[in-house]
């Protein structure tokens, strides 16, 4: 009925094998990947293979239908088969449900970026808070939330921070956050109560496993050095820091946040493996973009998304034209209605486009 589902279950038969395999049992880091992959497709495969047990028993009754005698067996075979035909169609809202939501309902964990942009010291309290924010509304999900590495500000807030967030769910939730976020507010340093406009952008990428992005090791090239602290000063004697470029693609990774090189280098990787997936996702995006009204769900971070405006106690996504009067609620986490508004509005724009001949 839908081939990127029949694809998705596919996938899930072909890990379910390769779960049964002793070379693939002996390696853990393998293994582990492919029972994430596997995991997270269980809920898209094991729908579709409903669907087809439904529409063989579907087969079934209505052959029964056409080849009873007897009025009264006619009658209940036929009943049978109404009550099949109506579970078949609540299912197949369920799986035109489950093909708009796309790659994204299948996966979980992702990797998020808060920098600082235009506007100095503000920008990078308004990143603090941003972070503040998406952590609270990760605490409320009952996710994890892991801090990867940080490049605090002088005044407070964030330069720059890279986290993961893992969970059921987390990235189908949270992968419109990407884009430009301005904030518009009086700064705490701003003697005569002018308001000031001031940005942060925020990238997220699904977390990429080794199976999903195979890097070739000849094609990096990483550099230790000593990790710095704010204001450039010295922070660690040994040289744990570490910065990874990816040669191909130019994409230059640097963590420095643990004390340990191995670990450090361990994080640099999964960020490295996440930036490589989303480029390789923005261009799909891209090349589907004349099929689609907007572009929200192509990650772009340069795309000014949302602006909180502090003396009006006002959120607007310029996305969807959704004006919310509660920016004291969203600060402090709640980003349901955001974020329900958005993924209601892309699947709107999915379904539309697979029942639009013209896009297809």
């Amino acid at each position: 009925m839908f081939p990127s589902l029949e694809s998705k279950l596919k996938r899930y038969e072909e890990l379910e094998k390769q779960l049964e395999d002793p070379t693939v049992v002996a390696d853990v880091n393998r293994m582990l990947d492919i029972q994430r992959e596997y995991g997270g497709l269980a809920k898209v495969a094991l729908k579709v293979r409903e669907y087809h047990e439904l529409e063989s028993e579907i087969e079934a009754a209505q052959m029964m239908v056409e080849e009873e005698t007897d009025d009264e067996a006619k009658t209940y075979a036929q009943e049978e088969l109404d009550t099949l035909n109506a579970q078949m169609k609540t299912m197949k809202v369920e799986l035109e449900d489950l093909a708009a939501a796309g790659d994204s309902i299948t996966r979980g964990g992702l990797i998020m970026e808060v920098r600082a942009g235009t506007g100095g010291d503000e920008a990078a309290l308004f990143a603090g808070d941003l972070f503040e924010m998406y952590k609270r509304f990760v605490d409320g999900q009952g996710w994890k939330l892991e801090v990867m590495d940080v490049s605090p500000s002088d005044v407070g807030g964030y330069k720059e921070i890279t986290f993961s967030v893992s969970g059921e769910g987390a990235f189908h939730q949270l992968q419109f956050e990407s884009g430009g976020h301005r904030v518009q507010r009086v700064p705490e340093t701003e003697t005569q109560g002018r308001i000031h406009t001031s940005a942060a952008t925020v990238a997220v990428m699904p977390e990429a496993s080794d199976v999903e992005v195979e890097i070739n090791d000849d094609d990096l090239q990483i550099d230790t050095m000593r990790a710095g602290g704010p204001g450039g000063q010295k922070v660690n004697k040994t040289e744990s820091a570490v910065r990874i470029t990816h040669i191909p693609s130019g994409i230059v990774v640097k963590i420095q946040d643990e004390k340990s090189q191995h670990k450090n280098r361990a994080k640099a990787m999964r960020v490295l493996r996440s930036r490589l997936l989303e480029a390789t996702q923005q261009k799909a995006a891209a090349e589907r973009a004349e099929q689609r009204r907007t572009l929200i769900g192509s990650g772009d971070r340069s795309q000014r998304i949302r602006t909180y405006n502090f003396p009006q106690g006002r959120v607007t996504d310029h996305r969807i034209g959704l004006t919310l009067y509660k920016l004291d609620q969203v600060m402090q986490g709640n980003l349901d209605e955001l974020i329900d508004a958005m993924l209601e509005f892309d699947r709107q724009e999915q379904l539309n486009a697979m029942h639009d001949p013209e896009s297809n």
